[in-house]
């Protein structure tokens, strides 16, 4: 049988030397009794898989707002994704692979319905703005709650990584920066893939010099990816790509916004409306009616006021969830 002190001690004789290991984390921020069988690491990825939050992401747009095609990516699928281009790295490198995991399981719990759509209307109608990596810590700190707890507890450097997968910030740990960049690997190319299955792109659309550096197919660039950034980083106290292949790859990202994200084949003048109007409409509602906020969100309202209680209630919706609502209030019957 191994128990968790089994599994510190192996981190110390498998893991590289500047690896995090889970038996030096700076802890919780209400102390637990530790698990007799897992790692503070191992609980906290188990934590994340078991929220509501994060079963929601499987109704939460990527890039394709209601897509008919069952084969276009999800919130959830493209978190999985990350955690697989994240959990391979670190096993290259011999960093912690649980706490890289747990990362990545948890860093879009905060998203919103709607992808980036809903998330830059939500930015833009709420006072102080929306980010979506700030919503997923505060999702993680705050507004899932269990039958013990407001909140998962999560440890310190799960939610720093958490935290900082996006933004200026570097992470603190060399597993949180593995999942910053993993994140940037796993959408650029899961994107690409699903544009070209859309008909928005066709692989000759793409920039040919990048795509010389990066490989011609999906499974390639993936592998090539991770190959230049294991390599660029053996041995390195900062995890990044090398200048050649990051130059590439935010060559390509820029290719993305242009074409992809904001193209109107992609974001179409009707559904940024509907968008909009689903998203201020909600917002305003509940602002106005604040006796109909639900649940867990009441409580957040008494402690941080109605607009922060609205925001957390909004951006947890799923997209079915809030288009139904949306009709709920404001559809006429007969029109339905």
């Amino acid at each position: 049988m191994i128990k968790r002190r089994d599994l510190e001690k192996r981190e110390y004789e498998i893991l590289s030397p500047l690896a995090s290991k889970a038996a030096e984390s700076k802890g919780r921020v209400y102390p637990e009794k530790q698990c007799e069988f897992r790692t503070d690491y191992q609980r906290d990825r188990d934590r994340i898989i078991h929220s509501k939050a994060f079963r929601r992401l499987i109704n939460k747009t990527q890039v394709f707002l209601a897509p008919e095609d069952d084969h276009y990516r999800t919130r959830l699928t493209h978190t999985l994704e990350v955690a697989q281009v994240a959990r391979t790295v670190a096993r290259i490198l011999a960093y912690n692979e649980d706490l890289t995991e747990a990362i990545a399981l948890g860093h879009d719990l905060g998203h919103t319905p709607f992808g980036h759509t809903g998330e830059a209307v939500l930015n833009r109608i709420h006072p102080g703005g929306f980010s979506h990596n700030v919503q997923s810590l505060r999702t993680a700190d705050k507004i899932e709650d269990t039958s013990r707890r407001r909140g998962l507890n999560l440890t310190y450097e799960v939610r720093d990584g958490i935290l900082n997968h996006r933004g200026p910030v570097t992470p603190g740990t060399l597993e949180g920066q593995i999942v910053k960049i993993s994140d940037r690997i796993a959408y650029i190319n899961h994107d690409i893939d699903d544009a070209i299955r859309s008909g928005i792109i066709s692989v000759d659309d793409l920039p040919e010099r990048d795509i010389e550096i990066l490989g011609h197919h999906h499974s390639d660039r993936i592998n090539n990816l991770i190959v230049d950034l294991c390599e660029n980083s053996e041995g390195k106290d900062r995890v990044e790509l090398s200048a050649r292949f990051s130059e590439a790859l935010l060559d390509l990202r820029r290719f993305m916004f242009e074409n992809v994200y904001w193209s109107p084949k992609v974001t179409g003048i009707a559904d940024a409306e509907k968008v909009e109007l689903i998203i201020s409409s909600l917002y305003k509602y509940f602002i106005e009616h604040p006796n109909e906020i639900p649940g867990i969100y009441k409580d957040i309202e008494n402690e941080d006021g109605t607009q922060e209680a609205v925001k957390d209630l909004i951006s947890g919706m799923t997209d079915r969830f809030a288009l139904n609502l949306y009709d709920e209030l404001f559809v006429p019957h007969s029109r339905r």
